[in-house]
């Protein structure tokens, strides 16, 4: 792919979001759910147990806990974003002639798909880069709490994924489908929560099938241990197996071995989907 042509793509998926006006609608709708949820976490300090404040401590761990409930709140919201956003990009662009015009000039199709997720890896990150930043800056100005590591984020994987779905279906069914996946990749996780909860090994397998299909939940969780102090991780090590069913608790970080292969899996599903593209007519 030339890296030029590329990024004429790329820019071109970006003004056209703009011209929706795409991200200013999901940047003031995510300003009055940070207002919102800002005035939630306020609340924290002024909470009393038999008359008297919450410790340091506990306000902490209730902020912790109250902020990775929201940023699920958010990472839904940025993964049906991504969602809608990518799954339209080639197959409306085919359906509308568009791309038949712009593979008409010297721009191949792995620079074509290459461009839309360039501009589209540029949506997320700002987007989600934006909101992380305002939500986090507001929980530690009104409680003076801030999550020992920087948060990860799914936007990506589910954005590729629908990209390549792209290739071959409408931008709704192929929406819809990636939805429909990224929920039951999360499910797949708690399924498998339980399976370690009662070592039942063929549940637990389950949960770490769909961890490998679409890896989401497994970058969910490390998220979820990303914001979670590490008295809360060292309390929540205590109540054994048990933990593991928690959608809202991780125990430990995702290793580095599931980390590179998200990364294969990406590449994998970006490739599939130029040959897909490839064997499209346009």
């Amino acid at each position: 792919m030339t890296p030029v042509r590329g990024l004429v793509i790329a820019r071109l998926v970006i003004r056209e979001a703009a011209r929706r006006r795409l991200l200013l609608a999901l940047l003031v709708l995510t300003l009055v759910v940070i207002a919102l949820t800002g005035w939630g976490f306020s609340r924290i300090p002024t909470i009393t147990q038999r008359g008297a404040p919450l410790p340091d401590l506990q306000v902490k761990l209730l902020a912790s806990q109250f902020l990775i409930v929201t940023m699920f709140m958010f990472s839904f919201v940025l993964a049906m974003a991504a969602v809608f956003v990518a799954s339209p990009q080639i197959s409306g662009d085919v359906e509308s002639g568009t791309a038949l015009a712009i593979l008409s000039r010297p721009i191949g199709r792995a620079e074509f798909v290459g461009g839309k997720w360039l501009g589209l890896a540029a949506l997320v990150t700002i987007y989600a880069g934006s909101a992380a930043a305002i939500e986090l800056g507001v929980v530690n100005a009104v409680v003076g709490y801030i999550p020992p590591e920087p948060l990860s984020f799914i936007a990506f994987v589910i954005m590729t994924f629908a990209l390549l779905l792209s290739t071959r279906l409408s931008g709704m069914v192929g929406g819809v489908i990636a939805l429909v996946l990224f929920g039951i990749a999360w499910i797949g996780g708690i399924v498998g929560g339980i399976g370690v909860a009662f070592d039942n090994a063929g549940i637990t397998h389950v949960g770490t099938a769909t961890k490998l299909i679409l890896p989401t939940d497994g970058l969910w969780r490390g998220a979820v241990y990303a914001l979670e102090p590490q008295a809360f991780v060292a309390s929540g090590s205590q109540a054994g197996p048990a933990a593991a069913a928690n959608p809202f608790y991780a125990s430990a970080a995702a290793p580095l071995s599931f980390e590179l292969y998200v990364a294969g899996w990406m590449v994998l599903v970006f490739a599939l989907a130029v040959i897909s593209f490839r064997a499209r007519e346009a």
